[in-house]
């Protein structure tokens, strides 16, 4: 039986490619911050878009200001229907701004599946309330989850130039770097179990070629066929080369506007010759994001 996996790197819900964010100006009209969104509507159909069994989302908000205090990952879950998902921020606070700081277990939260928090708690009740501003990457689940890991990496100790998304235009500023999470889920599948990671690494060169390394030390005890899927931040072979992994998928998914690099992946351990080859992968280019999603349909 064929499930459906897929990563999607959201940028907190901004729309790219179509929809209109808010973008906070003085009286002369001249921005005064970056843009925001108030719902969570473009993010929900395009996640529906989709149509995953499993997704994994990285750059995604809890309670953010900037992204209409919306549960993103609930809005991702509630959207495809699936009754398992976890949450696990890496920053609390805004990255970006002043005064975030690194996210621990303890802000961790789920809905069903092993060790999944209270109805309240998971629904955005008092406790995740009192938390603040969540980011962080997260995994929803049709299937069955029976155990659920997190992991965290710190940020690396230095800021590189990047482009970031603006009004009227795209600006190079110099950004620090932030923590990163990954999410491990063992699922119950069709003919067993099997273990799909979602993790988003750092862009520091370098420093993400470690963190992926110990995140394959850190996957090895885990039920085989593996999935680790996200976004790597790092070209085209270079996660296969590095994890020994086999990729399921091959082609640009950056930026969204015109893919022409590869940062987005789909890597697996465990899997036979014939279910590689029988892999079916797509490209999405949605309105939200500057990534583009990827599915890949694969016989588990």
């Amino acid at each position: 039986m064929a499930l459906r996996l897929a990563t999607y790197n959201v940028l907190h819900g901004m729309p790219v490619l179509g929809g209109v964010p808010t973008v906070p100006r003085d009286a002369s009209g001249r921005p005064t911050g970056p843009p925001t969104v108030d719902d969570d509507d473009a993010l929900r159909r395009a996640v529906a878009a989709l149509d995953a069994d499993v997704l994994g989302m990285q750059e995604i908000d809890v309670h953010q200001p900037r992204s209409g205090m919306a549960h993103q990952v609930r809005a991702a879950a509630d959207a495809l229907d699936a009754e398992y998902w976890k949450f696990a921020p890496a920053v609390i606070g805004t990255p970006g701004e002043h005064g975030w700081r690194p996210a621990t277990e303890a802000h961790d939260h789920s809905a069903r599946g092993s060790g999944a928090p209270s109805t309240k708690h998971a629904h955005g009740g008092t406790e995740v309330d009192r938390m603040g501003p969540l980011y962080g990457v997260g995994l929803v689940s049709r299937r069955p989850v029976i155990e659920w890991r997190t992991r965290r990496f710190d940020a690396a100790p230095w800021s590189l130039p990047l482009l970031i998304p603006g009004d009227p235009r795209p600006r190079i500023l110099r950004v620090p770097d932030e923590p990163r999470a990954a999410i491990a889920a063992v699922i119950e599948g069709p003919s067993g179990l099997f273990t799909v990671v979602t993790t988003h690494l750092s862009f520091v060169p370098g420093y993400n070629v470690r963190q992926l390394r110990s995140l394959r030390r850190w996957v090895a005890d885990l039920p085989r066929p593996l999935i680790v899927m996200g976004d790597f931040n790092l070209p085209g072979s270079l996660p296969r080369r590095i994890t020994g992994f086999t990729s399921l998928f091959r082609g640009a998914t950056y930026p969204s506007t015109g893919p022409r690099v590869q940062l987005d992946h789909v890597l697996a351990d465990g899997l036979s010759p014939a279910q590689v080859a029988s892999a079916s992968a797509q490209v999405h280019l949605l309105p939200v994001s500057d990534h583009a999603a990827v599915t890949v349909d694969v016989d588990l």
